[in-house]
């Protein structure tokens, strides 16, 4: 984002500061609660990596960052008078579309006037009404920019509110009434309201403002802290110590500056780590076959003669896979050899009739095959996490959505099978998988 002091303060100063002001707080309005419900804006619900830079990047560029990237969010700096990107060539409207299109979730970052005691030229008011009023009225103007670049209702829309002193007590509660202006407007014209500072700033101003006064200000919906920790996560220290936003209402800039670089591609940018909607939610698992699980610890080798949950299992996938018929027995029998025999050679494997580890992984791949990242949920994503159990002899949680400990199995696969570590399962990847090698 633009410049973010590293500097400190600490929560006990607050301690003695009045927060207390004289204006009464709004309520959501019935539309944005319901647009929030129904979900579908940016960002959505997710949880998973993100980036943001200076100024939005090429087509090119996010098309090879996609491919390659954990990233799955973009941060963008829609507009305001302090935005330090004034030229955006590559923001419109249709590179929003094309993005949302993709799978990207995108962040929209609003920064206009900044604290009344700040150093910055464009200051907000530090007479609380007025601060008020100039909240609103920001967000009025940043609905409108939203609007014209596709980022429609429902969506978050993130204040950018750089450093100030918080031991001023004037100046603190002019932003507190500001960003209870902006919140505001954004809920009656159907949107979200975020704000983007320092853990120090005015995430800790808001948060203790909640605390120490409740309902004397409208809280943003989302905060996006930033704390250059290093941690992929949204867990916060001292700092935050309200529940306000426990649930799936945060992004976390926990490392700023970094160059790297993606499908030939480098950029300047920092990380961040969200959790935001409903989170990357698992989907409701349907049986494959009825009373058959499928998802075991291990996939061990099976040969004529095996009993057990293993047979149940690969005889319920030779079904899917219309190599056999018939009931379900447990009894690696006569026609259950001749249906792995047909496996096999449907899947170009050795016609063997034993069920080893790359017949259990072809098996287990078979579906649906989309690029699929860290934040990534569904059917695809199950067939992945059996898939690497068997692949890896390792345990894999199978419950459907891609988070870090699917993304470091994926790793790991990659590097075994002599493929590009990223993380990032691609149709390179699949065709390994559904091969069984």
């Amino acid at each position: 984002m633009t410049a973010v002091s590293g500097a400190a303060r600490l929560l006990a100063a607050l301690c003695t500061l009045a927060v207390l002001g004289p204006l009464t707080a709004g309520l959501a309005s019935p539309a944005a609660a319901a647009d929030r419900a129904a979900g579908g804006a940016g960002p959505g619900s997710f949880t998973g990596y993100g980036f943001d830079t200076c100024e939005a990047p090429a087509q090119e560029v996010m098309d090879a960052w996609w491919v390659s990237s954990p990233y799955a969010a973009v941060g963008v700096f829609i507009g305001g008078s302090t935005r330090l990107c004034k030229n955006q060539p590559n923001l419109t409207a249709d590179w929003v579309r094309t993005q949302q299109r993709t799978g990207w979730r995108v962040l929209a970052a609003y920064v206009g006037p900044q604290a009344s005691c700040s150093n910055y030229a464009d200051k907000m008011s530090s007479d609380l009404a007025t601060a008020h009023q100039q909240g609103a009225a920001e967000a009025s103007n940043a609905v409108a920019t939203a609007q014209g670049l596709a980022i429609g209702r429902g969506s978050t829309l993130y204040y950018d509110l750089e450093d100030y002193p918080l031991d001023d007590t004037v100046c603190r509660q002019a932003a507190l009434h500001f960003l209870s202006g902006w919140t505001e407007q954004l809920h009656a014209s159907g949107y979200q309201s975020g704000v983007y500072s320092n853990i120090a700033a005015a995430i800790t101003s808001v948060d203790y403002a909640n605390l120490a006064s409740p309902g004397s200000y409208t809280m943003p919906d989302d905060i996006w802290f930033a704390w250059a920790n290093g941690r992929a996560d949204t867990v916060t220290d001292s700092r935050v110590q309200t529940d306000e936003w426990d649930d799936h209402d945060r992004v976390h800039q926990y490392r700023i500056d970094k160059v790297e670089t993606w499908g030939g591609y480098s950029l300047k940018i920092d990380q961040n780590w969200l959790d935001v909607g409903k989170g990357s939610v698992a989907p409701r698992q349907k049986a494959l076959c009825k009373g058959v699980d499928v998802d075991l610890r291990r996939y061990p080798t099976l040969r004529a003669g095996k009993r057990g949950p293993a047979v149940e299992a690969v005889q319920c996938l030779l079904g899917k896979l219309h190599v056999r018929q018939g009931r379900i027995t447990g009894r690696y029998d006569a026609a259950t050899v001749r249906a792995v025999k047909k496996a096999q050679h449907k899947l170009d494997q050795p016609q063997t009739g034993k069920v080893t580890r790359r017949t259990w992984v072809a098996l287990l791949a078979r579906g649906r095959q989309p690029l699929v990242k860290v934040g990534s949920t569904g059917d695809s994503v199950l067939h992945l996490q059996r898939a690497l159990t068997a692949a890896l002899g390792k345990r894999v949680t199978v419950d459907g959505v891609f988070l870090q400990q699917t993304e470091l199995r994926v790793r790991a696969y990659q590097r075994k099978a002599h493929l590009p570590v990223t993380g990032v399962v691609t149709a390179d990847v699949w065709d390994r998988l559904a091969s069984g090698r």
